[in-house]
């Protein structure tokens, strides 16, 4: 148990810290033969009775509280001992999370007010931070709880009263640890999530998809010292590749920067940076597609995973183009690609979240793709299955980048897009177990490489094309064709006319089913946007 000391209580102090009338000190002691015998006293003095901290802790923790004599706020199972540890000081390990619970759930109606809830959950997240990172003003709000509501700018008809509540039941309530705080923060995190939908798809990165980002690049990039995200969303992203650094025994980048176009996705990412072990990020307001002029921040990058906005089309018009060294588009998703790999140390990795039309678009969106290949720059490119969004039916690709070498090089194609399960009517995700499987496809590529040795994936999740391969499919990267159709892998290139064009005729009846299957899932959204669906 905890060591407390030379600390001593009378009765009617564990009494109190226990949370029991004095009468029940006297008859726990002569009911339980066990119960902590008082400190020897000299003889003839007046003092009451003391006894060993410790000692009484120990006795407490093995009694649980009567479910009809629980605190508001205390789930069942709580025992004496943790009312007597958090008295002391110290703090009974899952508090801070059954407290959020409660107030995420069952007394979410009654403290939020007029509050939207994802606003009041935006309140829950900051006094968490708050209550574990900046502990002098967690005492101040303790004492003056209305400081919360001038801090945030909130609505002054939302009234002092319940935030008194809040963070008076948080403070009797600490985490017993940096990581209860952030599983609590965590679990917030997916309540927002949960409750604005269209929020959700603004600001974050599907959690199972973080994780196939970030510890792939995590695993290809070992000590990284410089971390940026250019649209960092609320920091999801920066998150997983601390955790996957951490899980690896690694040490957190010296760097950690990310721009983002939202105040409050900022707010967010910052706060989650530092609570996952981060340095204080550098973290400020971005543009929505790369711009053209001086970078923003002007360091160059060992580490770099984004998933930028993209689906609209930009028009350029009186405005200077970027200084891409490939070629300009409307597409910002390739705005961004060409920005990725501008910002990369030479030995730098970069992981990007694309739409999967971005792998056979034509135009100026096929010379960047023939560009960033003849240059190197692809290593991987790896289909997620769709609906992993919530409000789009969109499928994604990650491209994992690398700065440019200056000569083309083999290529790697996973297929994850018949992975995954549904988790909600309209959302899929993908379980540990496969998250596992597509980094170990990438994590192996790269370790074969850099030992030298030969690699040609493992079918039927991925293989290798070497860049004649994919010149004779005109740069189309669809992991799907690439794994599972005929085109030419490792120790093949088309030797006749004939191949090239059945090729050919395979990548086109492919787009043209991508097209077919968008304009399907935009039929039926709408029908079931008419039905309230």
């Amino acid at each position: 148990m905890t060591d407390f000391g030379e600390a001593r209580f009378s009765r009617s102090d564990i009494a109190r810290m226990a949370g029991v009338r004095r009468p029940a000190i006297t008859n726990w002691e002569r009911r339980h033969p066990d119960f902590p015998a008082p400190v020897a006293t000299d003889a003839g003095t007046t003092e009451p009775e003391t006894f060993r901290a410790s000692e009484v802790l120990e006795w407490l923790s093995a009694r649980t509280v009567p479910s009809n004599a629980l605190r508001p706020g205390e789930p069942s199972g709580t025992t004496y001992g943790d009312r007597f540890r958090a008295a002391l000081g110290g703090n009974r390990s899952g508090g801070l999370l059954s407290a959020v619970e409660q107030l995420a759930s069952r007394d979410a109606n009654r403290l939020r007010g007029r509050l939207r809830m994802p606003d009041y959950v935006n309140l829950l997240l900051f006094l968490v931070f708050v209550q574990s990172e900046e502990r002098e003003r967690w005492v101040r709000y303790v004492e003056h709880p209305s400081h919360v509501q001038s801090d945030l700018d909130m609505p002054g008809e939302y009234g002092s009263s319940p935030v008194s509540e809040i963070v008076r039941f948080l403070d009797r309530n600490p985490p017993a640890s940096r990581a209860e705080s952030r599983e609590a923060f965590d679990r917030l995190l997916a309540l927002l999530r949960d409750t604005d939908a269209r929020a959700a798809d603004e600001f974050f990165t599907p959690p199972s998809v973080s994780r196939v980002m970030a510890h792939a690049l995590a695993a290809g990039t070992p000590g990284a010292k410089r971390l940026h995200d250019p649209f960092c969303r609320s920091g999801e992203l920066l998150v997983a590749y601390l955790d996957a650094v951490a899980e690896q025994g690694g040490e957190a980048p010296e760097g950690i920067s990310g721009r983002s176009p939202q105040e409050g996705a900022l707010r967010l990412a910052y706060m989650n940076v530092l609570l996952h072990g981060g340095h204080r990020p550098d973290l400020a307001p971005g543009p929505v597609r790369p711009a053209a002029g001086p970078p923003d921040p002007p360091q160059m990058f060992d580490a770099v995973l984004t998933n930028p906005p993209f689906g609209a089309r930009v028009s350029r018009v009186g405005e200077p183009s970027p200084p891409w060294q490939y070629a300009p588009t409307a597409s910002p998703q390739f705005d961004w690609l060409q920005y990725v790999v501008s910002r990369l140390t030479p030995d730098g990795r970069a992981a990007v979240l694309m739409p999967s039309g971005a792998a056979f678009q034509g135009g100026a969106e096929r010379r960047v793709r023939a560009r960033l290949i003849e240059d190197g720059a692809v290593e991987c490119v790896l289909a997620l299955p769709s609906q992993l969004f919530g409000l789009t039916r969109i499928q994604t690709h990650i491209w994992f980048l690398r700065s440019p070498v200056g000569r083309a090089g083999k290529v790697l194609f996973v297929d994850g897009s018949g992975l995954g399960h549904m988790v909600e009517r309209n959302r899929r995700s993908l379980t540990d177990d496969e998250v596992d499987r597509l980094v170990g496809a990438y994590r192996s590529w790269r370790e074969d490489q850099e030992r030298g040795h030969d690699h040609v994936g493992a079918p039927p999740l991925s293989r290798v094309v070497t860049p004649e391969a994919l010149a004779a499919l005109d740069y189309r990267l669809d992991p799907p064709l690439l794994v599972h159709g005929d085109a030419p892998m490792e120790s093949a290139v088309p030797d006749s006319a004939a191949a090239r064009e059945r090729l050919v005729r395979l990548s086109q009846e492919l787009g043209r089913l991508h097209s077919q299957v968008g304009a399907i899932d935009s039929v039926l959204e709408e029908r079931l946007r008419r039905y309230g669906l």
